[in-house]
């Protein structure tokens, strides 16, 4: 997988890849490229022809160097329930979220049949890149959201996995009277803060580091388990 700084976008890096794919078309016997890569990733050959729509968003990700953000499964309801645990579901789309779909019109996770990625917001629109679309086609849609469960936000997984900044507030005073003592401020207490605010500082720092490294181990180790939904072969529309 691809390194990429925070800086860049996860939005746009997702997107410049799944573009240049649009017009795939699956080969006889449901084989396609993204089924054959999610074989060889999880050295199980019964995704070579399995049903491919969220197994392309996998392949896509590890291209676009985003896969911790946003995930690499090939069974959508298991995909969906990971973005829940990591406070990243939601009902709003927006450009660069998943959006999962139950073609019967539930809106259960268990339900869910097909995944795609928004492209744009228009009109009380959702315009998507899907794959496995008519069963063979990688390609554009407009969709309205009568069949959307909801969606996943990498931006949101990502906040969850790298911790967000914590700025602590003092009083202007405290971090300067040591240096130079004023009348009315206890040197003592001014201490005092300064070392708590150091402690703190660095039990954040402490804290966001374990936290990043128990949620990337725990990804992946789903990722690893991940199976094709039942429902989808017949689902996906």
């Amino acid at each position: 997988m691809l390194e990429r700084s925070h800086d860049d976008t996860i939005t746009q890096d997702l997107l410049s890849v799944v573009t240049r794919e649009l017009g795939y078309r699956e080969k006889p016997g449901q084989h396609t490229k993204f089924g054959a890569w999610y074989a060889d990733l999880t050295k199980d050959p019964q995704y070579k022809n399995a049903p491919w729509c969220d197994m392309f968003i996998a392949w896509a990700a590890d291209q676009a160097g985003v896969t911790d953000y946003v995930g690499e499964f090939a069974w959508t309801p298991s995909h969906a329930r990971w973005f829940e645990q990591h406070q990243a579901w939601t009902d709003q789309p927006e450009p660069g979220a998943l959006v999962f779909f139950d073609w019967s019109g539930g809106g259960s996770i268990k339900g869910i049949d097909h995944v795609g990625i928004v492209e744009k917001v228009e009109n009380g629109k959702i315009h998507t890149i899907e794959a496995n679309v008519d069963r063979v086609w990688l390609k554009r849609k407009v969709r309205d959201e009568s069949k959307v469960v909801g969606y996943g936000l990498p931006r949101k997984v990502r906040d969850a996995v790298t911790g967000t900044p914590v700025s602590v507030d003092l009083r202007p005073d405290a971090v300067t009277a040591v240096a130079n003592p004023t009348p009315g401020l206890d040197p003592t207490a001014t201490i005092a803060t300064a070392v708590l605010a150091v402690a703190l500082a660095a039990s954040v720092v402490a804290t966001g580091v374990h936290v990043r490294r128990f949620a990337l181990s725990t990804g992946r180790h789903r990722r690893k388990r991940a199976t094709p939904s039942p429902a989808t072969p017949a689902g996906e529309k």
